[in-house]
């Protein structure tokens, strides 16, 4: 018995350390359907690591409060603090890796993609970042019906379903929106350059007309999101490459108590495959997050970009065949290059009036200063711009059917002082014509969204456009010159659409629609840069038709989304080349285009706690049938013919890989059918193969750091190839050749504080 409260001591003794312990016990489940989450890891700042089991449950021991992050293949990772002796619950966002889990606010309304009556195509910012982070050329070209050009670092043309037959440079026939702000001129271009890879999350595009809600353009909408602020972060990262390639940038995040700001600043300089071929683009963003009240937020955005690009112009077959990187004769002389210095300033209000009613107000102002010396004349413009749209949403009940009705209006106007000059030597010389321009745009629109049932919604858009031209010509030195005035208002044209959409099951799901569009010339093809002002020239008009279907199979592993339309354009604008190799524009009758386009993505492997966590291909192939239908021009008759610069096939292929480790590999392929180059179809591109691929390794540092490092290989089959080509070219100069086989690498620094 006197041995009793020896052993008692020492019993208290050892359990001492445990009573300053505190037992913590965690749940992890899924954020929507509530089920436990097994094979999730806690990531402590003590460094050690957590796993749950079958139930989604972790036990702890911990003395103090300890920050944690909670991370699995199939989650968001999420951070939080974890508090000694207490039991919690851990809520985790499943990631959009589904059809069914993907959100789109495509048409003004956010649903569910197997809600959507339309081919829209979502690229989130995993895919933007599967290679080289230069440019979004690449991650767009994954996407079936989608062609993004790039015939020169900085020279951009987008062509969706063949929308970039009037676009000899620059971006045409497709309207852009940032941030819910129009970022295509209300002329009809779009300074799509402008814009750094860093300045993006992600992209939602509209495949067809979809003037019904968003205006003028039968190529289709691309809508950019820029990064959203979720934590307090600081970053910095740089990246350099062959051909002189160096981008580095640095960016802050902050959270405030109702709102965040960030700030980013990116240079990109290179000197480019080709002679004459440099870019040098720094771009700024602020960005302003803030919450009043529970009922509206308020976001604005700063944007400057300095952006400075040289232009080596189109090669001859031969002249390709004898050195691809060589600039077009006289390119370098002539400093033929393009200088623009731009600024955007925005605001957007958002307001809930109560459960029913919601207002979205977007504004902009925007001033740029151009300056573009070519082989033929040297261009300078300043432009200032102002714009607007507005959005009212209902949400109600039309008997016993849930209804939405959407309706608003959206306005821009923009002044453009432009002179052309000789170009002697690459400075600018006499003045040949100066105009002052003044364009407006904008239209009303209109949408209701009906369920008839639990699995069918209608949606019905209208929207009344309107869009005018003022010219007033101050300068004319031609030999009968005088200034005069000139004037192009478009008739009002209304654009309806309709669409249905049917769940066929949970996973499962059919559309059909049919849209109208139109797309009246751009400022450049009534104004020429030779001088002459075709004020004749009509407005594309096109009706499109479409079916399509989208799917998922096994638990979401197998994903299917494929479609086919017949769209037919009426007075459609094709380019031409005079003897002095000025691009000019005209109308070509009409064409036919049908098409079939699909995706397919599936997961080979997704476990959690192997070696290979995740293993994912994809495939997209278009099929586009496109011919010219009743064209003849100057005694030729084109009808018949392949559309000019279409490829009729285009598939790619992509493979993913994810480890436990931290290690990544993203490798593609694409194969490109041939390529008409003229009218006529007697000049073809080649088909061509493109090979990409990109390995990294990421690796978190406790709570705080991140570290990435990245390398990859472009054009890893040396193919020789253009990625964007001179439509029906004078003097045979149709090829701007891309850049060989290349290589790249980087390093990212994350910190959290």
């Amino acid at each position: 018995m006197k041995r009793l409260p020896y052993c008692l001591f020492l019993f208290l003794l050892s359990a001492f350390p445990l009573a300053l312990m505190g037992q913590t016990s965690l749940t992890l489940i899924d954020a929507e359907s509530g089920e436990a989450i097994p094979s999730a890891i806690a990531n402590l700042d003590n460094g050690t690591k957590h796993i749950s089991d079958e139930r989604g449950q972790i036990s702890l021991d911990l003395a103090e409060k300890t920050n944690a992050l909670f991370t699995h293949i199939s989650y968001e990772p999420f951070r939080g603090i974890i508090i000694p002796d207490s039991a919690a619950t851990i809520k985790l966002i499943k990631k959009t890796n589904s059809l069914s889990a993907v959100t789109v606010t495509s048409f003004e309304s956010e649903r569910g993609l197997m809600e959507q009556a339309a081919a829209v195509s979502k690229v989130d910012q995993a895919e933007l970042y599967r290679f080289n982070e230069t440019a979004i050329v690449h991650a767009l070209n994954t996407k079936p019906g989608i062609r993004l050009e790039q015939r020169a670092p900085g020279s951009y043309r987008v062509s969706i379903r063949g929308s970039s037959l009037r676009a000899p440079f620059g971006v045409r026939n497709v309207k852009i929106y940032w941030d819910g702000i129009p970022f295509t001129a209300p002329d009809g271009t779009t300074a799509l350059n402008l814009l750094d890879l860093t300045n993006i999350q992600g992209a939602e595009i509209i495949k067809g007309p979809a003037g019904s809600i968003y205006g003028a353009g039968n190529g289709g909408v691309i809508s950019f999101t820029p990064g959203s602020v979720t934590q307090n972060k600081a970053e910095v990262s740089t990246m350099g490459g062959s051909y002189g390639l160096l981008k580095y940038r640095v960016g802050v995040d902050q959270m405030l108590e109702s709102g965040s700001l960030s700030a980013s600043y990116v240079t990109q300089q290179s000197d480019g495959y080709r002679d004459h071929s440099a870019l040098d683009r720094s771009v700024f963003q602020l960005q302003g997050r803030f919450e009043p009240s529970d009922h509206q937020r308020l976001t604005t955005q700063l944007l400057y970009a300095d952006l400075f690009y040289e232009i080596p112009g189109g090669l001859t077959a031969d002249q390709v065949a004898e050195n691809p990187r060589q600039a077009r004769p006289g390119a370098a002389e002539q400093n033929a290059s393009i200088k623009q210095k731009t600024l955007y300033g925005t605001l957007s209000h958002h307001y809930e009036f109560n459960d029913h009613w919601s207002n979205h107000t977007t504004l902009y102002l925007q001033t740029t200063d151009f300056e573009n010396p070519f082989n033929l004349d040297y261009k300078r413009e300043t432009q200032y711009g102002y714009g607007a749209r507005t959005r009212f949403t209902l949400d109600d009940q039309w008997g016993a059917f849930p209804v939405r009705v959407l309706f608003g209006g959206e306005y821009q106007f923009a002044n453009t002082s432009a002179q052309n000059f000789g170009n002697r030597n690459g400075q600018a010389d006499t003045i040949r014509f100066a105009d002052d321009l003044i364009t407006t745009q904008g239209f009303l629109f209109q949408q209701i969204e009906i369920n008839w049932t639990s699995s069918l919604l209608m949606t019905i858009g209208l929207s009344e456009n309107f869009s005018r031209y003022d010219i007033t010509r101050t300068v004319d030195a031609s030999p009968s010159g005088n200034p005069y005035a000139a004037a192009r208002t478009f008739d009002p044209v209304v654009v309806p659409r309709i669409g249905l959409s049917g769940q066929l099951t949970a996973n499962a799901a059919v559309y059909g629609s049919i849209s109208s569009g139109f797309s009246p010339p751009t400022i450049d093809e009534v104004r020429t840069n030779e001088g002459s002002i075709n004020l004749d020239l009509q407005a594309e008009k096109g009706i499109n038709y479409e079916i399509g279907y989208r799917g998922e199979y096994l638990n979401g592993k197998v994903q299917l989304d494929a479609s086919a339309f017949f769209f037919q354009l009426d007075e459609t604008i094709t380019t031409y080349t005079n003897s002095q190799g000025v691009v000019l524009f005209r109308n070509a009758g009409a064409t036919d285009q049908k098409g079939i386009e699909a995706q397919l993505d599936y997961y080979l492997l997704q476990h959690p706690m192997g070696f290979i966590q995740e293993l994912k291909l994809g495939h997209s192939y278009s099929f586009h049938h496109f011919r010219f239908k009743d064209y003849v021009n100057d005694g030729e008759d084109f009808s018949g013919n392949a559309l000019t610069g279409v490829p009729p096939h285009n598939l790619v292929n992509k493979l993913d890989l994810i480890s436990r480790n931290g290690l990544y590999l993203n490798v593609t392929y694409q194969w490109v059918d041939e390529i008409p180059l003229t009218d006529d179809n007697t000049v073809m591109q080649d088909p061509y193969q493109l090979m990409n691929a990109r390995l990294g390794w990421r690796k978190n540092f406790g709570s705080a750091w991140q570290v990435e490092l990245f390398g990859g290989v472009d054009n890893l089959l040396n193919e020789q190839y253009s990625l964007g080509n001179d439509l029906n070219a004078y003097g045979g100069r149709y090829f701007q050749p891309a850049a060989a086989r290349n290589y790249y690498g980087g390093v990212k620094v994350k910190m959290r504080y």
